[in-house]
């Protein structure tokens, strides 16, 4: 019994020092993504936070409407803000809400 327990201990450090190795080299080629998988982590953040709250979408148009009234035609993004809104009713009934 003594003996299997040794094998077993033996087995278990090679396995340790094993991992070891492994976690060093895959942090080594993970390194070059971190900053890409950073950003696209926050750009998610942005999408479900958006997702959560719809009425900055609407607030922002409105607002850009406000501050270019001579670019921007008021019966035009009346129009987008309008289709937007229909849009966003519908997808929020198929999904159930």
């Amino acid at each position: 019994m003594n003996e299997k327990l040794i094998r077993l201990a033996e087995r278990r450090e090679r396995l340790v020092a094993q991992a070891a190795v492994q976690r060093m080299a895959l942090a080594q080629n993970i390194e070059p993504w971190r900053v890409p998988l950073a950003r696209a982590d926050q750009g998610l953040a942005a999408l479900r936070y958006i997702k959560r709250h719809p009425a900055w979408i609407v607030g922002g148009v409105a607002l850009l409407a406000v501050l270019r009234p001579g670019r921007v035609r008021a019966a035009g993004v009346g129009k987008w803000l309008t289709r937007g809104w229909a849009t966003w009713r519908v997808v929020h009934k198929l999904r159930g809400r």
